[in-house]
């Protein structure tokens, strides 16, 4: 008999309970010039960022800078998007720098990431995901770039110590608890560009 795949089984496990597994497999592992690994999944000419497969830990740690474009065995692939769950729980990341090639940023993809405090965001984003940075409990200061039309569900919930917030005049739609529990935030002006703020979008914070 043949033995089953362990990985396999929890992710069709994941799938019937509705629960989207966090491993992927990746394509390309490629070092940064500052030692860093970053994993990747080939989409044509282009890459996306993922992690290394391994459920239940993340390699990320430190200071991450994405690369525009990565040059692999003489090919050179743009970095247009990052995976859902690619950096979820990464515990012992501190900051991460997205470029403008990144297009989409996944669900999830920085979710409970405790001690990530610096972010800086591409300017060709036109959404900020749903959870993409719940519980990002360290993170102070959060600027949303000028391209950015809609702040998804949960996108910045439980952000603890969030004390600035700039909202551009790009942003139409902030969404259902977007911004709760972020009871930090002492100033934050909302555009006329905003029609639509979800249920608790601003809930508890005190």
């Amino acid at each position: 008999m043949k033995q089953l795949n362990i990985t396999f089984l929890l992710a069709v496990l994941m799938s019937m309970l509705g629960v989207e597994a966090f491993a992927y497999a990746y394509d390309f592992a490629v070092a940064n010039a500052d030692g860093v690994t970053i994993y990747y999944l080939q989409n044509g000419s282009s890459l996306e960022v993922t992690n290394d497969g391994q459920l239940g830990s993340s390699p990320y740690s430190g200071d991450i800078i994405i690369p525009e474009s990565v040059t692999i065995n003489g090919t050179t692939y743009s970095v247009t998007s990052i995976r859902t769950n690619a950096f979820t729980s990464s515990k012992r990341m501190t900051s991460v720098v997205i470029p403008n090639s990144v297009k989409s940023i996944g669900k999830d993809a920085f979710s409970n990431c405790d001690r990530l405090s610096s972010l800086i965001l591409s300017n060709s984003l036109t959404t900020i995901a749903e959870n993409v940075f719940k519980n990002c409990i360290s993170l102070t200061k959060v600027n949303i770039p000028n391209s950015v039309e809609k702040i998804s569900a949960n996108a910045f919930r439980g952000c603890i110590s969030l004390t600035e917030l700039t909202i551009p005049n790009s942003v139409i739609t902030i969404d259902d608890y977007a911004f709760s529990g972020c009871n930090s935030l002492t100033n934050l002006t909302i555009p006329n560009s905003v029609t639509d703020i979800g249920s608790g979008a601003f809930y508890a914070c005190i």
